[in-house]
């Protein structure tokens, strides 16, 4: 019997779902392809009510957990989702906080040991496909929990064999640089902030840009309901024409491929289809 077609993306919080998975989440749900979600901490770190930040009096990380993880589901609805996977483990904080040194922190779990309950989501939806963050979490980020996010994903599908195609999202150069450029056009005040010339995924690694132009309302709605965190998503006070330039499209860097598909994609699932 063959396989469902199924799209699995693996992510570190709640929130990570919209900026760079968003639209293929929304048209693949569409399309009829099965998607699951995987979200890997419960955002503990996040900002609380009046914006109240980690380790200010009043932050209540329980408190936060449970508020985003409300939001994510809301944002889940909002892609049609078809299963949100919840692995619940403890938000490190960025990079540098006192936090990546818990314990029970994300980034602290044994590689085998989170990867080991990635693969048995694995084995259970069969996903031909699975996309996360790349070595360096995400085009240069360097979040804890984003790299840990791409360990543990690496481990699995190199563990169950089961994925046909494996994807590192994207931000392309070109594109970030030509972003920059309609934010400040626009007039929107980004300060003294530059991104260095090495942030992003450098362009000849892409391999696969997929169109998402009908999708990105939704995306938009999916992020905007992440409200808790809405100070720190700055891309939410972008006009709306920047907005729908810079989302229409989300690209990626295809690390496997068993089946016979271009070099050059514009689909994550070409070569699978009947």
């Amino acid at each position: 019997m063959d396989r469902q077609l199924t799209l699995m993306v693996v992510h570190a919080h709640p929130d990570d779902e919209c900026l760079s998975t968003g639209g293929v989440l929304a048209r693949y749900a569409e399309e009829g392809i099965r998607t699951v979600l995987v979200t890997c901490t419960n955002g503990e770190q996040g900002d609380g009510p009046g914006g109240v930040k980690p380790g200010d009096p009043g932050h209540d990380p329980a408190a936060v957990a449970e508020r985003r993880l409300g939001e994510l589901r809301e944002s889940a609805g909002h892609l049609a989702v078809d299963h949100l996977e919840l692995l619940g483990y403890q938000d490190s904080g960025m990079d540098g906080w006192h936090t990546n040194h818990h314990t029970e922190a994300f980034a602290n779990v044994p590689v085998e040991k989170a990867a080991a309950r990635l693969g048995e989501l694995m084995e259970h939806y069969r996903p031909q496909v699975v996309v996360t963050y790349d070595e360096t979490g995400g085009g240069g980020y360097g979040h804890p929990d984003h790299v840990q996010a791409h360990r543990i994903t690496e481990a699995a599908v190199e563990a169950t064999g089961i994925p046909d195609k494996f994807y590192y999202t994207a931000i392309p150069r070109a594109a970030m640089r030509r972003m920059f450029e309609m934010m400040r056009a626009s007039g929107m005040d980004l300060g003294d902030f530059q991104p260095s010339d090495d942030f992003g995924t450098p362009d000849e690694r892409v391999t696969t840009v997929v169109d998402i132009s009908p999708y990105v309302e939704r995306k938009l709605k999916a992020l905007r309901a992440h409200e808790s965190q809405g100070e720190n998503i700055f891309l939410l006070r972008m006009p709306e024409e920047t907005q729908q330039q810079a989302f229409s499209h989300e690209a990626f860097e295809r690390r496997l491929c068993k089946v016979d598909a271009p070099a050059q994609e514009d689909d994550l699932f070409a070569g699978l289809r009947p």
